[in-house]
């Protein structure tokens, strides 16, 4: 591209469903193999999508290649422990801390399941040394990238904390969300995708983190700090229609899963398209302001690419073939009862399911190819 300094990528988070983010970069890297992104961004899941294109040292069609390869063999052994004892003791330990009334040794729980599977697995896929991720300092240092940066959110301050690799980038600070220039590691993308309850959290500096998107008011935040004027944004949300939306996803009382997959919507997926129209009536705004009055303001370009069918509801097609003492569980918490088990799409790392997320990505983009053409070659 003739623009490099310009474009931002930025992935939102969704858990397993950060597979169809990779189905639409597969697109992308087919049109435009030798893309330049030096500005990307993630959060939540999105966060390793994100550094694993930051720390890529090939073009951005072999970074996308081997991603989607990654992706396309993922089970749900390589992101925590299924087996029953791991399991059972967890559910054990919380039962305890419940009855306990705070009296006598409590025990600690630190999440629902084991990931230390995943922390093994993006320590390999990733490249890391000594946790480093050093390809993202090789980009740096060669131009390619001019900043990285992974959004978390504090446990033990409460606020939103997004970690920045580049070059010649400020700190910035706003109510309960600041930056922090910082050298990335497998920490940070595992702090940033510990979805909360679910995963454990994860040591960093001066506290404990979690998923970056629980207190991430203003996902496209982040990029804009960072420089980017044109924006690419990918979000794992299904936009419903209004008849859709007015459909009861149960009957009865709502399950836990169902009430926690509302709750998950609302933390990871529906703020950035909140954000995306603030940032359109800004952008409308300074079309009518004259350059003296903008206030150092700069109008930014933004297309936001949605998933055409929801990723929820698709879920519940391959839930019979989870692990038997995961699929017991989850079964326990209502992900049977309900039309659209949101919560278990977070959690699904099942390779049929998440290939089905990638070739629905790769549709949806091609379904828009001219208009994401129009938007990266204007």
């Amino acid at each position: 591209m003739s623009d490099p300094g310009e474009l931002g990528i930025v992935m939102g988070g969704g858990g397993a469903r950060a597979a169809y983010q990779v189905g639409f970069l597969r697109a992308l890297a087919e049109w435009y193999p030798e893309l330049d992104a030096p500005y990307i961004t993630g959060v939540s899941a999105g966060a390793i999508n994100a550094a694993h294109l930051a720390a890529h040292h090939g073009s951005f069609a072999q970074s996308v290649d081997e991603l989607a390869s990654l992706w396309s063999d993922l089970k749900v052994e390589n992101v925590f422990q299924v087996g029953a004892t791991s399991l059972f003791g967890i559910v054990l330990r919380w039962g305890l801390r419940l009855v306990s009334g705070g009296r006598g040794p409590v025990p600690e729980v630190r999440g629902l399941v084991d990931t230390a599977p995943l922390r093994r697995f993006l320590t390999e896929v990733l490249h890391s040394v000594d946790g480093e991720l050093t390809g993202i300092g090789s980009n740096l240092a060669s131009g390619r990238l001019k900043a990285v940066a992974l959004s978390t959110s504090s446990y033990t301050t409460g606020q939103s904390i997004t970690w920045v690799q580049g070059s010649g980038i400020r700190e910035w600070e706003r109510p309960q969300r600041r930056s922090r220039n910082t050298t990335l590691t497998v920490e940070h993308v595992m702090a940033s995708a510990a979805l909360p309850l679910f995963f454990p959290a994860v040591r960093l500096d001066d506290g404990w983190y979690g998923d970056g998107g629980i207190r991430l008011a203003a996902p496209l935040s982040p990029v804009l700090h960072l420089g980017a004027r044109k924006i690419l944004a990918i979000s794992t949300r299904y936009a419903s229609s209004a008849a859709e939306a007015d459909e009861p996803e149960v009957k009865g009382y709502p399950p836990p899963a169902q009430i926690a997959g509302v709750l998950m919507n609302s933390i990871f997926l529906d703020l950035l398209d909140h954000d995306a129209m603030r940032l359109e009536r800004m952008n409308a705004v300074l079309d009518v302001v004259p350059p003296e009055a903008q206030l150092g303001l700069r109008r930014v370009r933004l297309l936001v690419l949605r998933p055409s069918k929801d990723l929820g509801r698709m879920a519940g097609l391959y839930e019979p073939r989870l692990p038997r003492v995961f699929r017991f569980l989850t079964r326990g918490l209502g992900t049977r009862e309900t039309r659209s088990p949101d919560a278990l799409s977070l959690i699904l790392f099942q390779p049929d399911y998440l290939r089905a997320l990638m070739d629905t990505g790769e549709e949806d983009a091609r379904a828009r190819e001219d208009e994401i053409r129009e938007f990266m070659e204007d």
